[in-house]
């Protein structure tokens, strides 16, 4: 029992500072890209390990956390909160729905994070940056979609390769992500 809670722990914060790692060198080496309202954070591929152990789920949150708290001077501290809530409820979706498949593939758990930070950034880009702590739908709706389309991109493009890798090639025993251990 303890070898278990032991690996659960060190998965997590693995998981958290491959994600803090990747995204505060891209806004680095990219500054912007990780961030703005229309980014493509690299990080978010890593959502896809939520879909082998449940240590994703914490992991990605403070993963995402220390993630954001590089960018507070810029964005205030309203990104640490709806950007890290954002990621945890994604990852919290995407592990509940892991074996909900279509040909074999978690389709409606790669759409979560994207459904996720659609609505929770979308409604603190809306709320706090372009409508001065007024909500209007419009605006909204398109900076949710702005957002969600981002993360699709990179759900599609990076997340479901590495899904693929992973799964095709029995990597989740290889690097102890069995859910089921």
């Amino acid at each position: 029992m303890k070898n278990k809670n032991t690996m659960y722990i060190v998965q997590g914060a693995v998981i958290a500072a491959l994600y803090a790692v990747l995204t505060v060198m891209q806004n680095i080496l990219l500054p912007g890209s990780a961030s703005m309202a229309v980014q493509f954070r690299a990080s978010e591929a890593l959502t896809v390990l939520a879909l082998f152990t449940p240590a994703a789920v914490p992991g990605l949150s403070i993963g995402c956390i220390i993630a954001n708290l590089s960018s507070v001077a810029s964005l205030g501290i309203y990104d640490l909160l709806f950007g890290s809530a954002a990621s945890f409820f994604a990852a919290l979706t995407m592990y509940a729905l892991r074996n909900v498949r279509i040909f074999k593939i978690p389709f409606w758990a790669f759409l979560m994070p994207a459904v996720m930070n659609g609505i929770f950034v979308g409604f603190e880009i809306d709320f706090f940056f372009v409508n001065s702590l007024h909500f209007n739908f419009a605006d909204f709706l398109l900076q949710g979609g702005l957002v969600a389309l981002g993360e699709l991109g990179v759900l599609f493009i990076l997340g479901l390769p590495l899904f693929l890798v992973i799964e095709k090639k029995k990597l989740q025993a290889a690097l102890h992500l069995d859910s089921k251990e």
